[in-house]
């Protein structure tokens, strides 16, 4: 029998061991590593002072790794691949929602991975883009800017023996563009476009003057009252004289035209309607004031009869037939002086302006076909006359102490637009011109002002164009004699 020798390892017996399966892949890398792989890598000694020498790469210690776990790593590894490729889709969606809470945008943005952000859905809008970008892409309407009003008038005529009278009626501007003055007992015919002067009439009676005068409305005849109780008419192109109406008892000082129908309003507190084209003028006489009459303005429509007095009180009268005289409609008695300023509002029907004097200082606008009123402004000054815009929604009026300005107002709101000043005294009277953007005052300091004050309707610059410069350019002063 064999004896083992003790000095001898391979004489030892054999044991008996368990069976160990080891897989395939396992086997094939002990292989490798003991056939192929040298149990160390000779390198290069280095020595540099005292240091230790080195080797020239790092060899990992692979008697440390658990090769049981890297082979489950990688199997591991192998099917998540295998899953990925096949099922990408599910994949993405579920990296999505672990990464950025499921939310459709910011995988759309941020998972492409693209160079530019893809479109939006339609009908989406961005809040910051209509925060910051809103006005740029739908600017706001623009309010009209107001337009620049001159504070300096463009001419100025003298205007000498001018009578400073509250309750007269000396100015008046005619559609042929020729402006009628009174100065004493003359009558000046000013013609806008090309600056004449022409002198109309002059009164007989010694110590008589001329209290009122005005147009008719094709600006062909010319009315004029008189301090010794006449109404005469004139005609301008001829310059003669063709009627001399009487009736009253006192001065005319007020007169209105309504077609050929000529009211005269008088001291005498009465006003009479003359028919200009038949001899037995006077059709009808109106008697609704306790002293003088010295506003009288009808209206657009020729239908009512607007009568301010020295009394206070304003009559609102309707047309009646020739040879009736009606009462007034209505008696308005809401001013506390007399009643000199009177317009009717071009384009809203019905609707008046009245101005009172000193004690009163106050704008009032009526309903007349109600009789109520509809506004007031208190105006801090006596009003002496009211002119209403045809192209603009304002108003223009002239006022006395102490100011002694011109105001134009935004109308209806009654704001104040400007002031204009130059005049030294109480401004009396004021006359639009024949295209409705300038407009003359009279005062008691004896000039005649020429104010660029309204905007102009485009219709009536074209109708207008040979008057266009109605009162010259730059500021100039003559004598109207």
């Amino acid at each position: 029998m064999f004896s083992p020798s003790n000095n001898n390892p391979f004489d030892a017996p054999i044991e008996a061991t368990t069976s160990v399966v080891v897989p395939r892949w396992k086997r094939k890398a002990m292989e490798n590593i003991d056939s192929n792989t040298p149990t160390k890598t000779p390198g290069k000694a280095r020595t540099s002072g005292n240091k230790t020498p080195g080797c020239d790469r790092f060899i990992p210690n692979r008697g440390a790794m658990d090769l049981d776990v890297s082979a489950f790593n990688l199997e591991q590894t192998d099917m998540a691949a295998e899953l990925v490729g096949e099922t990408s889709d599910e994949y993405d969606k579920s990296l999505n929602k672990a990464l950025l809470n499921n939310e459709p945008k910011a995988e759309s943005q941020v998972l492409a991975f693209r160079k530019k952000a893809p479109q939006a859905d339609e009908g989406h809008q961005n809040a910051m883009r209509v925060l910051y970008t809103a006005n740029r892409e739908a600017p706001a309407k623009k309010v009209k800017s107001t337009r620049y009003i001159s504070q300096t008038p463009e001419r100025i005529l003298d205007a000498p023996d001018l009578v400073d009278d509250y309750y007269l009626n000396l100015l008046d501007w005619s559609q042929q563009n020729v402006l009628a003055i009174a100065l004493g007992p003359t009558v000046y015919l000013w013609n806008a476009a090309d600056g004449s002067i022409t002198q109309l009439c002059e009164l007989e009676d010694e110590g008589d003057h001329v209290t009122s005068v005005s147009w008719g409305a094709d600006g062909k005849y010319l009315s004029i009252g008189t301090d010794s109780c006449n109404v005469q008419l004139w005609d301008v192109e001829a310059q003669k004289q063709l009627r001399n109406m009487r009736g009253h008892e006192a001065r005319v000082g007020s007169l209105a035209w309504n077609s050929h129908v000529l009211s005269s309003g008088s001291r005498d507190t009465t006003i009479i309607n003359h028919d200009v084209r038949i001899a037995e003028h006077n059709i009808a006489t109106l008697t609704g004031h306790d002293q003088e009459v010295c506003g009288l303005k009808w209206s657009p429509n020729g239908l009512q009869l607007a009568s301010g007095g020295n009394d206070n009180l304003l009559n609102i009268w309707d047309a009646g037939v020739s040879g009736y005289a009606p009462p007034p409609k209505y008696t308005l008695n809401a001013h506390q002086a007399a009643v000199k300023a009177l317009a009717w509002c071009p384009w809203q029907e019905n609707t008046l302006a009245s101005g009172g004097g000193t004690a009163d200082r106050c704008i009032r606008f009526w309903n007349t076909q109600t009789g109520a009123c509809l506004n007031t402004v208190d105006t801090k000054s006596q009003v002496c006359s009211l002119i209403w815009s045809p192209h603009e929604k304002e108003l223009l009026s002239s006022h006395g102490f102490s100011q002694n300005q011109l105001t134009i107002w935004k109308f209806p709101q009654m704001t104040k637009i400007t002031e204009l000043t130059g005049h030294t005294s109480r401004v009396l009277h004021t006359a639009l011109s024949a295209d409705g953007t300038s407009v003359v005052s009279a005062a008691a300091d004896e000039t005649l002002r020429f104010w660029k004050v309204f905007g102009s309707n485009s219709k009536a610059s074209k109708k207008n164009e040979s008057s266009s410069n109605v009162v010259g350019t730059g500021a100039s002063r003559m004598n109207i004699r």
